[in-house]
């Protein structure tokens, strides 16, 4: 925050719950001192009746701050999955693409020193190592945004301290009493191992002190990238040799960064999958995981994605296939991007010319007309089409190291 000073625009996320609104308070004294302006958001995920009032409660107390306050709603959940991991995905995104347009590239968060350990419990539960375990960091950037957290060293009764002082009421959410959620289980185990001198403070503390060993280690993996790394078509490729006398450790890691980047997911694979992964390439065996296929040879080990788990991908000409892809070409209304798949290179008389594996081309991106092959760049059928990859290995390196 200090690098924030005046005409520069910062976001500050509102609940209404304590935390919060603490944070809302705070932040506007401190913009007013130094000549920032604040605009708080509010988040309705649909999911409670009460939401819609709590957020006018948001809006009420914003106005009275001077402070702008937008609502935004998510509504476009399918009823698939984690309902909480979801909704908080929904959230950052609607944050972010909110903050872009006002040209707010900073947005704060009312997470707490309790919303550390609860996190770092968790993470535990899960068999999460050194990443899961090293907790929310203060100030990271995705998507385009630096997320802050002022108050995550700060437990949360200090916050309702200094809301109760200033006579300044929040909103009770009845979910944080739901024990059906993860999150709820956790702050409730806290009480049982306080005695055992467990608390929240000795747990968020363990977290921070974890942070370093993840930089090292990020550090320690993107300079072996460097030297046995390189990215054909969005397909990640390793040196054998090279990848076999890194430190299991340093290995892990490459895999599993490689698997996240190649199909774009925000996990990373379970820990015992990636071992069984590893102790497969190790012994030269190819496998597939994680939307990915891996195949081992003694010349290279590339990651690629699996067609078994885009085939039923689609989308129009003009929008980005698989977060890796971009097509451009002569246009029609009725034409889509799809994975070429076994039929479709069948249709490609020139795709051993492509110098990619058979397998690769089976789930590169082609133009398609219902079931007409239009084009597969490629595959070396271009047809006046080209295919962009929107990152290459500079983007698997930086993106090698938490931000």
């Amino acid at each position: 925050m200090g690098a924030l000073r005046g005409g520069a625009r910062i976001g500050v996320a509102v609940s209404g719950g304590s935390d919060s609104c603490a944070l809302l308070h705070l932040m506007q004294l401190w913009a007013q001192k130094v000549g920032v302006t604040l605009s708080a958001v509010t988040v309705d995920h649909g999911l409670r009746k009460a939401a819609v009032e709590e957020a006018k409660t948001v809006a009420k107390t914003c106005a009275g701050l001077g402070v702008e306050h937008t609502v935004l709603k998510w509504a476009d959940w399918d009823g698939k999955g984690n309902l909480q991991d979801q909704a908080r995905q929904a959230r950052y995104r609607l944050m972010a693409q909110w903050g872009a347009p006002r040209g707010i590239s900073t947005i704060a968060l009312g997470h707490t020193l309790e919303d550390q350990a609860e996190t770092f419990l968790m993470r535990l539960a899960r068999g999460s190592g050194v990443d899961g375990l090293s907790g929310m960091a203060q100030l990271y950037t995705s998507a385009g945004i630096d997320w802050l957290r002022p108050v995550l060293l700060l437990e949360r009764q200090h916050l309702r301290d200094y809301l109760s002082r200033h006579q300044i009421g929040w909103i009770e959410d009845p979910s944080n009493q739901d024990e059906r959620f993860d999150r709820v289980k956790a702050r409730k185990i806290l009480k049982v191992l306080a005695p055992l001198g467990i608390d929240a403070a000795r747990l968020a503390s363990t977290a921070s002190a974890l942070q370093p060993a993840r930089q090292a280690l990020e550090v320690q993996t993107q300079a072996a990238a460097r030297q046995m790394v390189t990215v054909q078509a969005a397909d990640v490729v390793f040196d054998p040799v090279g990848f076999g006398g890194l430190h299991p450790e340093i290995q892990s890691r490459l895999l599993s960064h490689a698997l996240r980047w190649v199909s774009s997911s925000r996990y990373p694979p379970r820990r015992a999958a990636l071992q069984d992964l590893q102790a497969a390439v190790l012994a030269g065996k190819s496998s597939t995981l994680h939307g990915c296929r891996i195949i081992t040879k003694t010349s290279e080990i590339r990651i690629g994605r699996e067609y078994q788990a885009i085939k039923d991908m689609s989308c129009a000409t003009g929008v980005i296939w698989d977060r890796h892809w971009q097509l451009s070409g002569p246009d029609a209304n009725d034409f889509e991007i799809r994975a070429l798949g076994a039929a479709g290179l069948l249709l490609c008389p020139d795709w051993r010319a492509a110098e990619l594996p058979r397998i690769s081309l089976l789930a590169s991106p082609a133009v398609w007309q219902n079931q007409t092959l239009i084009a597969a760049p490629l595959a070396r059928l271009g047809n006046e089409w080209q295919a962009t990859a929107r990152f290459g290995l500079d983007h698997f390196i930086s993106s090698l190291l938490s931000h």
